[in-house]
């Protein structure tokens, strides 16, 4: 079998900056393959896009792991759909197995994703959480897939080195770190050590988390956010209602063929 693959770098506009993934767009592959696809990539997610009668159904696969939400590479996904599939087109919907409709709508050279908003609730700072994160919190919740801990000063988040042995012990994804910034309206860093993803460059699915808590806090539901990892990557964030409009650019790294 002859596949198309392409690597898209995502929430950015420039190669080798934002958050690399993979696209793949096919007939429906077996979970055993489309994990050693991503394994084999390295990425730290894949996304896989198969048409079932009319609609679009998306897959994303870490190198370990079958992902439930994952934002920059549904961004890729929509990216690759829009410059070489359908190029006219101005929106895609994407439909997941675990999160329903997933909208992307292309205006001018930036791209939105409608996410359903996280829920997310209070948890105890204790000690476990301040020696897996290294430094002490100012609050601590727990949402769908993510424990996320907000801190005072943002170069905190700059510095911050979880022990990722520890973080495996707890029953999430990963870890988010955020704290609001001088630049932008908040900065983050997220760790998923668990899905083979140490420090994940620029993560979509978290700024359903980030954005609500930002937009309360900071009293406006338009806002601008910057993962601060070392390739970094810039988000615009809007809440609405139960949905998170999350927007970035994407610019296509690598387009070839694998056989398998």
């Amino acid at each position: 079998m002859r596949l198309e693959l392409f690597q898209v770098d995502s929430f950015t506009n420039k190669i080798f900056e934002g958050n690399p993934a993979g696209v793949i767009f096919s007939e429906l592959l077996s979970n055993e393959v489309m994990q050693k696809i991503a394994l084999e990539n390295n990425l730290s997610e894949t996304a896989f896009v198969y048409e079932e009668g009319n609609d679009y159904r998306i897959k994303w696969f870490s190198p370990l792991m079958e992902i439930d939400l994952c934002g920059h590479a549904t961004l890729a996904a929509a990216h690759i759909y829009f410059t070489e599939i359908n190029r006219d087109a101005n929106s895609i919907t994407f439909i997941s197995s675990k999160n329903g409709s997933l909208e992307v709508i292309r205006k001018n050279n930036y791209l939105y994703l409608n996410f359903p908003v996280d829920q997310y609730e209070p948890i105890s700072i204790d000690d476990d959480l301040i020696n897996m994160i290294g430094e002490t919190p100012i609050e601590a919740f727990k949402g769908r897939d993510d424990i996320m801990c907000i801190f005072e000063d943002e170069s905190i988040i700059y510095n911050i080195e979880p022990n990722k042995s520890l973080l495996k012990l707890f029953p999430v994804r990963g870890l988010i770190v955020s704290a609001k910034s001088l630049d932008y309206d908040f900065v983050s860093r997220c760790f998923f050590p668990i899905t083979g993803v140490d420090e994940d460059p620029v993560t979509g699915s978290a700024h359903t988390t980030l954005t609500p808590y930002w937009a309360k806090q900071l009293g406006k539901d338009s806002l601008l956010a910057k993962q601060v990892s070392s390739r970094g990557g810039e988000l615009k964030c809007v809440l609405e209602g139960n949905r998170v409009i999350i927007g970035g650019e994407a610019v296509t790294y690598l387009k070839g063929f694998i056989t398998i």
